[in-house]
């Protein structure tokens, strides 16, 4: 059973078998593909060996917390968990590039002395991860460009690490299957699963979902959600890459731009407004997707893009309907429309319900303090659910909105109509294992609907 405070203590024994425990779980773990799953046998033996987190002698209260991916949104994670909880500390942070380290330090010296992570603790690289979670965390944060997704949930899991996963996923059935994979170890072990699919938390929206799924507004009859918005860090032909850099590290710098890294701005972007049809629908699968999509505005090097437009056939006869579009000087827009008998709920921000005849009938009122912000409600519940010694794992619920996402993607790419039950035995790898930032690797050609796909893959002298 794990206990509500749950940190180490000061070196003995046990805590050296520990880490040799963990010392030979990484080495067998890193020669591992990402989509390998931990086996019966020996392996499983090794994991299970692994003392669940226990409470430290001088740190009775303290929570360690490694970050892996600084950028903006991981810079924003840090601070919340760090806000979440009075006794967090900084304590590892891991990211490809120093300037995202240099990110992490800066949002961790504004809590002064919870700022624990030293020189020793900053590793930088694609393999920075392993360094983070072999430093002594308690909680990862796994906020990094979503092709890595996958490799580290399972490096997380397999250490027995508790894990906040922002969205996406992943980039690939291939890895949405070892998210799941990773979830179903994490329930056996004892392991939290949270996902960053932020308006689940958000406390506007869950009023409003709770009177769609208690049928004050009838049964659902459809559903509109647009994600309307500017291009994010588009990659322009006049960024060259740098010589001596490899196309890897050259991509992943600009990850926003192709696809094997990001998804698509489908998966990476408008998956919020993905995820909130799989809410109203109460997380059941579609039956099927169609879609158009295509590149209008962009020219630049990218491989993805720039609009969207899903329609998700469910049971019943319901049809969700997702736009999105990425394009400077276009009008902004970010709503979900749910359609019912009876009225129409309306989010998220400004969050409202009308009648039958279209009036306004319902809003939402914020209480007298009551935490608004979204992100952070999403980490005070995660860190008071370890502090109650309560085991949250969202893991497969994320996975399969993130392939909710994909499924709408292929429909685009593909121009067919996509059977989910067919998606689900896609094969199809387009994240690259193994890789190393001076790899030569051709961008992907643009997806041509109709046509066949083309892959790229890394090369090395």
């Amino acid at each position: 059973m794990i206990k509500p405070l749950f940190f180490r203590r000061k070196i003995g024994q046990k805590q050296r078998a520990y880490n040799e425990t963990i010392k030979q779980l990484f080495s067998k773990t890193m020669d591992q593909n990402r989509r390998t799953i931990l086996k019966t046998g020996s392996a499983a033996g090794l994991a299970a060996s692994i003392p669940g987190i226990i409470k430290a002698q001088n740190s009775p209260d303290q929570i360690k917390i490694g970050v892996i991916g600084c950028g903006g949104r991981g810079s924003g994670a840090l601070g919340q968990a760090m806000s979440a909880d009075p006794n967090v500390v900084l304590w590892a942070i891991g990211d490809a590039f120093e300037g995202g380290v240099k990110n992490a330090l800066g949002v961790g010296g504004r809590f002064n002395e919870r700022m624990q992570a030293t020189k020793e603790r900053q590793f930088i690289g694609l393999d920075a991860y392993k360094g983070v979670m072999s430093s002594g965390v308690d909680v990862v944060l796994l906020c990094t460009p979503p092709h890595f997704r996958p490799q580290h949930l399972r490096a997380a899991v397999e250490a027995g690490i508790h894990a906040f996963v922002e969205k996406p996923m992943a980039i690939d059935m291939p890895g949405i299957k070892s998210v799941i994979e990773s979830a179903q170890m994490a329930k056996k072990k004892g392991t939290a699963i949270q996902h960053g699919y932020c308006w689940r938390y958000s406390p506007a929206n869950r009023e409003l979902f709770k009177q769609i799924h208690s049928g004050d507004l009838g049964r659902v009859v459809s559903i509109y959600g647009t994600y309307l918005a500017s291009p994010v860090a588009p990659l322009s032909n006049a960024t060259k890459k740098p010589e001596g850099m490899g196309d890897v590290e050259f991509q992943t710098r600009y990850w926003q731009n192709f696809e094997w890294l990001n998804g698509s701005p489908l998966v990476e972007q408008c998956i919020h407004i993905v995820d909130k049809v799989a809410w109203t629908m109460n997380d059941e699968a579609p039956i099927a997707a169609i879609a158009n999509g295509g590149r209008a505005h962009r020219e630049d090097q990218s491989n993805v893009f720039d609009h969207y437009d899903v329609t998700y056939e469910y049971a019943g006869g319901v049809y969700a309907h997702v736009k999105q579009r990425q394009m400077m000087n276009t009008h902004g827009e970010n709503i979900h429309r749910v359609i019912c008998e009876n009225g129409t709920a309306v989010g998220p921000w400004n969050v409202f319900t009308l009648d039958k005849e279209g009036k306004k009938n319902w809003r939402f009122r914020k209480e007298k303090d009551q935490e608004n912000n979204m992100y952070q409600v999403c980490h005070n519940e995660f860190f008071a659910a370890l502090r109650a010694g309560k085991i949250v794992n969202t893991g497969e619920q994320m996975a399969k909105s993130t392939a909710l996402g994909l499924l709408g993607r292929e429909a685009a790419h593909t121009g067919k109509r996509i059977t989910w039950e067919d998606y689900w035995k896609s094969e199809e790898d387009q994240a690259p294992d193994d890789i190393k930032f001076t790899d030569s690797f051709p961008v992907a050609p643009i997806p041509q609907p109709g046509r066949e796909r083309k892959q790229t893959k890394p090369s090395r002298a």
